[in-house]
């Protein structure tokens, strides 16, 4: 093109919008600018430079690499044959190719990427008509195609998409076809072929038979047996994984034992797919060698045909995708296990209505780092119609965690407004706490200030309805009964909230071992209310049930026989006596040894203490405490004293007479064990370090979290 044409305006007919060449301007605006600046006019702010695509760079502007331009262009030119070769073996070969590279898709997209470059990069998904003739991937296909729209169904009807909202763009995509209803008794059929065609090869006259009774699945005779046990493994994943997903979304947990078999099947058909790895490997049509397997997306290690990741790159509004790197196919096995294993723990739920269980079983459930669809399907099965499990009233379930009588479930009180709206703030909970950790944590600081709010809406509206409450302590009352017991549950539940947000900062790392003094500070003055609440409400429930036909003397002679801390309590009591040890530790080697201080080069000690806890001050969570009152206890720390007084050694004797009670719950014993590996290494560390810190400057301390993810171990060493 000659320079006088560049130099012109060009005038589109579409919009009658002209272009001109301004190559000279942005020259000359380069040597003028110096380095850092940027230019700056109305209609073009550093948002917008942020924003803009780098045009031909091929990191940046994937719509450079582009093979094809539409689905009609690739499918022209031969990018997704049908049959896939005219070779029967080698057409069950890529056959199976497109179902381990769909499986890397399938697990790829469950990990953060969008759709369009994943699973539906596959040619035959978006022309599923094409494949009718070849009964094998057409089947694979629609049932493919069907568990997609089950997956996107399931994250928008819970929302949960809004963690990760690239998960359920469809940017218009073919997910739903005619027939697809009917895609597992295509699958199933298909099953039946092979499965027969696999029983002729094991015969002893397997020759004669597959030529004569039965069409044999391709045409080499000695690799009959294990193409067929390949591709059925292959098939009844598939279906299997369909039924579980199907099966988990009946209403009120009907179908979680029917998933969970389904289950075992999938685990056991990933097993085969990976015991068949090797046939596959020998027997591939491309020759490929060992170099680079363990990045390959199928077990044979071919490149699979029918896929191009580049194809609805204009899908993808506003600018098209970055190129992105697909998870191998062993990968994709090791991650379709841990989900298929998390979704068996959900399938294990007991749909027990008392919420202390339910919110241990979700704590201990996201220990394993359960991804979206995992997720997905224990809020399904939590929330259904406004109801726990979808059969449970959440009056219902307020007044079991409230410990209040049956009685107290049908009273008129359910049907103030308030009292609705605790019961939307406890779904609400429910739904935060299956998020994945950033979000939840993030939404629990948020939401602390909306049950304090409740407590105290809650509080004026029984006092309007009923009166004084202090002067209604009658335990016939029963509409006494229950504003008093709600209202130590929603204070206990608010402290527990605290608590576990604070925690979730050791998972997100959010704590630097300068801060771990005041970390472990608030931890401690949190779980002394949550143990004060906890004890209230069990001591209130077990007084209310042995005021029954008992008269006052009785009452205080059983009171007094039966007085005993519970052991949920002693539980609590153990982690204070760990998080007060450790506060005082390091607020000792903060002010003798002049350790674990922060520089203070950007933020003082007060800004960075309300950057951890300004949601919890906010919400006056615990009340009347602040920056203040953790200087006046921590300034005052010294070795001697804690040396005295030594928590550690009381955590650990609680923590041995707490076995028996915890016997049958492992989870629990687990954190026993964890406490006590803590408080005894801790306190064999305060013993070194008090006997040698002040005769040995050499000696460094450091913590690690290897026995509790929350609670430190202090380590000493010679620098």
């Amino acid at each position: 093109m000659e320079e006088t044409t560049l130099n012109s305006p060009i005038t589109s007919c579409a919009n009658q919008a002209v272009y001109t060449d301004v190559s000279s301007l942005l020259q000359s605006a380069c040597e003028d600018l110096r380095e850092g600046e940027l230019i700056h006019a109305e209609n073009f702010n550093l948002f917008a430079a942020m924003s803009a695509l780098e045009i031909m760079d091929p990191k940046m502007d994937s719509g450079i690499i582009r093979t094809y331009f539409s689905v009609d262009e690739a499918i022209e030119n031969g990018a997704a044959p049908v049959p896939l070769s005219l070779d029967r073996t080698t057409d069950v070969q890529r056959t199976i190719d497109i179902m381990d590279h769909l499986v890397a898709c399938e697990a790829t997209w469950h990990n953060g990427h969008s759709l369009v470059q994943t699973v539906f990069s596959c040619i035959y998904l978006l022309r599923t008509e094409r494949t009718s003739s070849h009964p094998i991937l057409h089947s694979y296909c629609r049932v493919m195609r069907a568990t997609c729209h089950e997956l996107i169904s399931a994250a928008t009807e819970t929302q949960t998409n809004e963690e990760e909202d690239i998960f359920t763009m469809t940017h218009g995509l073919p997910l739903k076809g005619d027939g697809d209803d009917k895609c597992l008794s295509m699958l199933h059929a298909v099953d039946e072929t092979v499965s027969r065609q696999l029983r002729a090869a094991r015969s002893p006259s397997s020759k004669k038979r597959i030529l004569e009774d039965i069409e044999p699945l391709q045409s080499n005779i000695d690799l009959e047996e294990g193409f067929c046990k390949a591709l059925l493994c292959r098939l009844r994943f598939r279906k299997h994984f369909y039924h579980v997903l199907t099966c988990m979304r009946r209403p009120q947990g009907k179908g979680l034992e029917s998933a969970g078999k389904h289950i075992v099947t999938c685990l056991s058909e990933l097993d085969l797919m990976l015991k068949w790895e090797e046939f596959l490997k020998l027997n591939n049509f491309c020759g490929t060698d060992d170099n680079g397997r363990e990045c390959k997306t199928t077990a044979s290690g071919c490149q699979p045909v029918g896929f191009d990741s580049t194809l609805n790159s204009r899908l993808s509004a506003p600018t098209p995708p970055r190129a992105i790197k697909l998870l191998s196919w062993k990968q994709a096995i090791e991650y379709f296990r841990k989900l298929l294993r998390d979704l068996e723990v959900i399938c294990s739920l007991t749909l027990d209505p008392i919420l202390d269980n339910l919110l241990h079983f979700i704590v201990d459930f996201q220990k394993s780092r359960p991804d979206l669809v995992a997720r997905t399907y224990l809020q399904l099965l939590l929330i259904q119609d406004g109801k726990l499990y979808g059969r449970n009233c959440i009056f219902d379930v307020v007044c079991m965690a409230s410990q209040l009588p049956d009685s107290a479930k049908r009273h008129s009180i359910q049907n103030n407004e308030v009292v609705v709206q605790l019961g939307q703030l406890l779904l609400s909970l429910l739904k935060i706490i299956c998020a994945n950790t950033a979000w939840q944590r993030r939404k629990l600081g948020k939401i602390l200030q909306d049950w304090r709010i409740i407590h105290v809406q809650l509080e004026l509206a029984f006092r309007k309805e009923f009166g004084d409450l202090s002067s209604t302590l009658d335990d016939e009352n029963l509409c006494s009964k229950i504003c008093i017991h709600i209202l130590n549950w929603i204070e206990e539940l608010t402290y527990w909230i605290g608590s576990r947000f604070l925690m979730l900062g050791f998972d997100l790392e959010l704590y630097s071992s300068s801060e771990y003094c005041m970390v472990y500070w608030y931890i401690y003055v949190i779980l002394i209310k949550l143990a004060e609440k906890t004890h209230l409400k069990m001591i209130s429930s077990s007084e209310s049930n042995r005021r029954k036909g008992k008269k006052k003397k009785e009452l205080l002679r059983d009171t007094l026989k039966d007085y005993r801390v519970p052991p949920s309590v002693s539980l609590l009591q153990c982690q204070i006596y760990v998080a007060e040890g450790l506060t005082l530790m390091l607020a000792a080697l903060r002010n003798e040894k002049q350790t674990f201080q922060d520089p203070g080069l950007f933020n003082s000690e007060h800004e960075i203490f309300m950057q951890h806890f300004g949601l919890l001050q906010k919400a006056c969570l615990p009340d009347h405490v602040f920056y203040s009152s953790f200087k006046e206890i921590t300034s005052q720390a010294s070795l001697p004293t804690i040396a005295m007084y030594n928590c550690f050694k009381d955590a650990q004797r609680i923590a041995k007479e707490l076995r028996s009670s915890f016997s049958t719950d492992p989870v629990r014993m687990e954190e026993l064990r964890r406490i006590e590996q803590v408080a005894e290494r801790n306190d064999v560390a305060l013993n070194v370090i008090c006997r040698l810190g002040k005769l040995d400057p050499s000696l460094n301390v450091y913590f690690e979290f290897n026995h509790h993810p929350y609670f430190a171990i202090a380590v000493v060493k010679r620098s």
